[in-house]
């Protein structure tokens, strides 16, 4: 199965932005421990700061991938075009967030992307990407 991983805006970040928060590990390196625990997978993986570039990988995800990991980071709570994108593929969308989202501040706990995700996983750190793509390959 071809997985397809999106992360948002800051992730990029990860391992030295709020690592009380986000953990201290970047993404690449988990991405590896990924791809070792299911090498009959394949991934793509994209990050992108701009709405649009993400925009743009949803769609090409859809055409390419069996499935989609999502983590749209800030842009879950304010963007629309992103919503309106993930509505629009035809394949699984498991939304991942790194921290637990509902212990944060209230504008937080609003996600534009989670009504058209098969599912959504929050607060379990990295591990929550791990838990996506077991969702998506069962």
């Amino acid at each position: 199965m071809k997985i397809g991983i999106l992360n948002g805006p800051n992730l990029n970040l990860l391992g030295s932005r709020e690592p009380e928060v986000y953990g201290h590990k970047g993404f690449e390196d988990y991405l590896q421990s990924l791809e070792q625990r299911f090498p009959e997978h394949e991934f793509r993986y994209f990050q992108s700061n701009e709405e649009g570039a993400l925009v743009n990988a949803l769609h090409n995800f859809a055409q390419d991938c069996e499935g989609i990991v999502f983590n749209p980071a800030a842009f879950t709570h304010t963007s629309l075009a992103l919503a309106d994108a993930a509505k629009s593929v035809d394949i699984p969308i498991i939304e991942v967030h790194i921290s637990n989202v509902y212990q944060r501040e209230g504008f937080r706990h609003k996600s534009y992307v989670s009504p058209a995700a098969k599912g959504v996983i929050t607060g379990l750190g990295l591990q929550g990407y791990e838990l996506a793509v077991r969702a998506l390959i069962v």
